[in-house]
């Protein structure tokens, strides 16, 4: 009953975050900001959980400091490139086709096919750093959870450099219309979404040594199959399909995802 009580706590918190941004979000008409609270939120759920916790342990810290370093940098990546570039595309034009086609308002549209979706996707993906935390008795860190660790960490750093390279890319006047195959670029289409794989596999397995926390497992499934085969590559590269020619060649040379030598065109 203890678990379940902080579980309910965790999605409380969930709810009244979401609920919270919707109504910021509602009022400028642009929903691009949950990108950066989608990270954001994850250390917000670690967070609870560990103040929720008796005993401070290796293993909560371990997983909020990694969480927390993860969210704090890709979370304020994201917040930055909202400010920069301004409104997603993909989120204007969902909530036109809302409002043209259902007749929908704005924040009707918003709360329906953005909020209410992102909520429990959040919940669910976040579970590593939150079961893990859970465990009765003290588990010392074993080899799983020193190999997390560092998978979690090159994790960081891989989409880190992927999106330090991006952004030094898109700033070159030079290469507009162009296609980013260099660097890490070169070697996986999308190193982001890869290394955020990673960070999640690794909070995974600092967690799986408790036996509570391998009930964890549909939190990096899920997060891994969004990426690849919901909204995250399909959606992306639909649209770069449309813009950049050159984008064709690209995908017939890199590979979607694992970092791998490219093939020859």
């Amino acid at each position: 009953m203890e678990i379940l009580k902080i579980l309910v706590i965790d999605a409380v918190t969930v709810v009244i975050a979401f609920t919270a941004l919707w109504a910021i979000c509602s009022s400028i008409r642009d929903v691009t900001m949950v990108d950066a609270w989608w990270a954001l939120g994850m250390a917000l759920l670690a967070l609870a959980t560990f103040l929720q916790m008796d005993v401070v342990t290796d293993r909560r810290l371990l997983l909020l400091g990694l969480c927390a370093l993860w969210a704090f940098r890709l979370g304020g990546y994201l917040f930055w490139r909202w400010r920069d570039h301004g409104p997603d595309r993909r989120y204007v034009r969902m909530m036109e086709k809302a409002q043209e086609k259902r007749g929908w308002g704005y924040a009707r549209a918003s709360f329906w096919l953005v909020f209410v979706t992102q909520a429990p996707l959040q919940f669910i993906v976040a579970l590593p750093v939150m079961l893990g935390q859970l465990q009765g008795e003290p588990v010392a860190l074993g080899a799983l959870a020193y190999g997390g660790a560092a998978l979690a960490l090159f994790g960081i750093m891989f989409e880190s450099i992927g999106d330090f390279q991006l952004t030094r890319f898109r700033k070159n006047p030079d290469n507009a219309g162009k296609v980013l195959n260099t660097g890490l670029w070169r070697y996986t289409r999308h190193p982001n979404y890869f290394g955020d794989a990673c960070v999640w596999w690794g909070l995974f397995a600092i967690g799986a040594e408790t036996g509570l926390g391998w009930f964890a497992l549909p939190g990096p499934v899920l997060l891994t199959w969004t990426l690849m085969k919901w909204s995250g590559a399909p959606t992306l590269e639909f649209r770069m399909r449309k813009t950049k020619p050159e984008y064709a060649d690209y995908i017939a040379t890199t590979s979607g995802f694992v970092p791998w030598p490219p093939k020859r065109a």
